[in-house]
């Protein structure tokens, strides 16, 4: 039995699962914005203590590693390597928008769906990455600026179901195309995290807690004052 605890911090919800052998046991989802850091550590006792588990109990610690908010994400691996430390449990990391398009191509379970999670990057630009149902990578992630006739030659051919919080503000630019889809009131969750999370534990794909850090995307500069 592989017992998996997973955290999803990337985005402005902050969210905490337990799942055994890749089924849900149970799952915290907060939509407060900057709570991340004061709620974290309270969402994982009161999950583990309804779940009728203690934290030694756990066999991994598995982590939502980007691309979204640069404070966000460092919360989070913050939290999964201190837990790893603490407990001498093996730190897994999953892709962001990876998660996301499992979780989505569980309502399209049609094959020659792709899909494209969007997070918010400001203004017009997202960080994006399109998959298809077997969450294979066909368009590299990216932090990309979306005009009209982005994805032009990809909707050509294929149907495409955009969606995360980046996707609202791209869909007046991008409805037109009859192949564009959109699902709403899409968010990362710890959910879908640890599900692809067991697939990294069965293979031992495990990070060194020591050196790891999210997948930011994009570089963060700090301004002077």
């Amino acid at each position: 039995m592989a017992l998996i605890l997973s955290i999803e911090t990337s985005t402005h919800v902050c969210s905490v699962a337990l799942h055994e052998d890749a089924q849900l046991i149970g799952v915290y989802e907060l939509f407060t914005e900057k709570s991340h850091a004061s709620a974290i550590t309270l969402l994982i006792d009161q999950l583990l203590h309804n779940a009728g588990f203690q934290l030694a109990d756990i066999s991994a610690v598995a982590v939502s590693k980007g691309p979204g908010s640069y404070t966000g994400l460092r919360i989070g691996v913050a939290t999964a390597k201190g837990l790893c430390y603490a407990l001498d449990k093996p730190l897994i990391s999953v892709s962001t928008l990876q998660a996301m398009a499992y979780g989505v191509s569980k309502q399209y379970p049609i094959k020659d769906f792709l899909f494209c999670p969007m997070l918010d990057a400001r203004r017009m630009e997202v960080y994006c990455e399109v998959f298809t149902s077997e969450l294979e990578s066909v368009l590299p992630v990216d932090a990309r600026i979306i005009q009209e006739h982005s994805f032009d030659e990809l909707l050509a051919s294929n149907r495409v179901v955009f969606f995360g919080n980046g996707a609202a503000k791209c869909k007046p630019l991008l409805s037109h195309q009859p192949t564009a889809l959109f699902a709403d009131d899409v968010y990362p969750s710890a959910k879908y995290t640890g599900v692809l999370a067991h697939q990294h534990y069965l293979k031992n794909m495990f990070e060194n807690i020591a050196y790891f850090e999210p997948f930011y995307l994009k570089e963060f500069f700090y301004k002077k004052a």
